[in-house]
C-alpha cells in the first residue's frame, strides 16, 4: 500500500473515531471527551490532505 494511500485511510479512520467521541461526549456531558473527539477529528482531515497531496506528487 502507498503511503498516500495509507494516509488517507488513517486521516478517515480518526475522523470517524473523533466524530464517535465527540457525539459520546456530548450524550455524557464530558467536555473533555468533546473537546478529544473535535481534536481527533481535524488531525484526521490534516492526515487525509497530507495523503491527498502525496498522491498528487507521486504521479
Amino acid at each position: 500500500m502507498k503511503n498516500s494511500t495509507k494516509d488517507q485511510a488513517e486521516g478517515t479512520l480518526h475522523e470517524v473515531k473523533g466524530k464517535v467521541k465527540e457525539k459520546v461526549g456530548r450524550a455524557t456531558n464530558n467536555p473533555n471527551l468533546v473537546d478529544d473527539g473535535q481534536d481527533e477529528k481535524v488531525a484526521g482531515k490534516v492526515q487525509k490532505k497530507v495523503g491527498q497531496v502525496e498522491k498528487v506528487f507521486e504521479k
